[in-house]
Parts: structure tokens; sequence; C-alpha cells
């Protein structure tokens, strides 16, 4: 069974950083890449950031791309996600997920595996105000 648990989430002023955790268990790591999404207030959800689970190969939206920084760490079947120079717009609810690697970019460039309720966390919520 899938087990997908975020941390790290919070309030920070415009310019700081937040770094979020991803503990993902309950799967076989070499079949998927692992991702964040943010959900805003009144939009839409779409994807962040992606790393593949093995290959560590990465997808960057464009408006986080220089500011965010994914890395992961299989031995302790987590992924991060380094937040710097976060702005008022990032203010978010932020998800990881499991992606299917072979549609890994189709996924991560969208909104998710949003017919795959078992492959998402819960969500930490991020706000970024003066």
């Amino acid at each position: 069974q899938v087990h997908i648990v975020e941390s790290g989430g919070g309030s920070v002023q415009p310019g700081g950083s937040l770094r979020l955790s991803c503990a993902a268990s309950g799967f076989t790591w070499d079949y998927y890449a692992i991702g964040w999404f943010r959900q805003a207030p009144g939009k839409e959800r779409e994807g962040v950031s992606c790393v593949g689970a093995t290959d560590g190969s990465t997808y960057y939206a464009d408006f986080v791309k220089g500011r965010f920084t994914i890395s992961k760490d299989n031995a302790k079947n987590t992924v991060y996600l380094q937040m710097n120079s976060l702005k008022p717009e990032d203010t978010a609810v932020y998800y990881c997920a499991i992606v299917p690697r072979d549609a890994a970019l189709f996924y991560c460039s969208g909104s998710g595996p949003e017919d795959y309720e078992d492959y998402w966390g819960k969500g930490t919520l991020d706000t970024v105000s003066p």
C-alpha cells in the first residue's frame, strides 16, 4: 500500500525559504517518479517539480526554475523540495505524489495523477506573506 507523508510547510516572508519533505513507501521505486504539485486558492492544481525515483532525472515548471530544487534520498525513501526566493504567488497547498515513470512528463507538467487517489499525500500548506 502506497504511503506518502509531506512535512516542512509553514509561513515565510517574501524572499524567504522553505524545505518540504516527502516520505514515500509501499511501491517499487524503479517504476515511478516522485513529484510535487500545488494548488493555490481558487486555482487548479499544477505540477511544480518531479524527480525520477532511480535515475534522478528532474523536471521543473517554468515558474520555479532557478528558485526551487528537488532532490532525493533513496536510502530514506524521501524526496525534498528546497524552495528559495519565495513569492506571495507561491502560496498554496503543496502535495507530493508518485507518478508512473513512463508518463512522468505528462503528469508532472499537468495536474498530476488525479485518477490515482492512493498516489497522493494529504498536502502541506505553505504561505508566503509580508
